[in-house]
């Protein structure tokens, strides 16, 4: 049996929506794993600041200033 144009475009049309909807459920799984992973960073950070452990202060870098030209 020959399908139309119109069947065969909404076959297509149906393939590109479940494509479509396995990446979507692909890239929440990332984004749950990603969440998951800023959450255990972020409690390593509370942790060691609990403890006490704290950066070096950062001491801004001498800013150089640009030879300025003279336009003649």
């Amino acid at each position: 049996m020959k399908m139309t144009d119109a069947q065969t475009h909404l076959k297509s049309a149906i393939e590109q929506r479940d494509n479509i909807i396995k990446e979507i459920s692909e890239l929440n799984k990332q984004i749950n794993s990603k969440r998951e992973l800023g959450l255990k960073v972020q409690g390593i950070i509370e942790y060691l600041e609990q403890t006490g452990v704290k950066l070096p202060e950062e001491t801004p870098a001498p800013v150089e200033e640009a030879p300025t030209e003279v336009a003649e």
